[in-house]
């Protein structure tokens, strides 16, 4: 099968260098029966990060610093809430809805950044109704330190061997033991390093242009993280339920264009706002 695809070559020199052979163990310590996986640990690792960060660097409003710690709770529920009910409704429903005491495993799998995204900012328009503050100051500090999550998540991605690229003879390709063994695009790590460091620190530096206008850093995001995101996928295999949806391109990539579409809207409403 190897030789009929022209990748045997390719696959021998992978099997020579064990740096790119994955075959990581998606459980990161065991206490007694109790797993604890290399996931659960990046969303604790990306949220505690991007709290520290966003109390310690990028939040000026003293209002919206004293009540940061009680919007973490909102922010968390809209994360998991959001992101699974995205998975299911986005990616999988036929399953869900032949299987619905499956919705409740989370631990199996299954959350849609599209969708936790979309619970993050119910989350932050209801706290900030609740206190009677604009939610997009929220927004623009959640949207600066996502990156910082993202990053995290996309390398559980790639230790769990999940979400994986197409198949390819680049230099850099990796095998998914897990998987298969052809050499593969490891379009989670693509994904950490445009979606996690670059994303971060171009809003960093649009952060300081625009720091006098809610609303404007969280349009920027879905722009730029919707981009990379449309861009990243075509390098990776596409949803086994869903395959490609239309004109060759997948759910995600649809998508995100209908998230660049609402992040350029939001961007020229809050840029034209005196």
């Amino acid at each position: 099968l190897v030789r009929s695809r022209g990748l045997g070559d390719v696959y021998k020199r992978q099997v020579l260098l064990k740096m790119f052979i994955n075959n990581f163990d998606p459980v990161a310590l065991e206490i007694f029966s109790l797993e604890i996986r290399w996931y659960s640990l990046a969303y604790i690792f990306g949220i505690i990060l991007g709290w520290i960060l966003a109390k310690k660097l990028f939040i000026q409003d003293i209002e919206v610093k004293n009540k940061f710690d009680d919007y973490l709770t909102y922010l968390i529920i809209g994360i998991i809430l959001g992101g699974r009910l995205g998975y299911i409704f986005i990616y999988n429903l036929s399953f869900y809805i032949n299987n619905p005491l499956d919705i409740f495993k989370i631990w199996q799998g299954g959350m849609s950044f599209h969708g936790g995204l979309i619970g993050v900012i119910f989350a932050s328009i209801i706290f900030a109704k609740k206190n009677n503050q604009n939610p997009f100051l929220y927004l623009d500090i959640v949207a600066l330190v996502a990156p910082v999550g993202l990053f995290f998540g996309r390398i559980a991605n790639f230790i769990n061997s999940e979400l994986y690229g197409t198949i390819t003879n680049v230099p850099w390709a990796v095998t998914f033991v897990q998987v298969d063994n052809l050499p593969r695009h490891p379009s989670q790590l693509y994904e950490a390093l445009l979606e996690g460091l670059f994303l971060f620190l171009l809003l960093i530096y649009f952060k300081n242009k625009f720091s006098n206008k809610p609303g404007v850093i969280s349009g920027l995001f879905l722009i730029i993280y919707s981009i990379f995101r449309f861009i990243v996928e075509f390098y990776r295999v596409p949803d086994e339920q869903l395959g490609y949806i239309f004109l060759n391109l997948t759910m995600g990539q649809v998508v995100s264009l209908i998230f660049i579409l609402s992040g350029v809207i939001l961007f020229y409403l809050k840029y034209e706002t005196r």
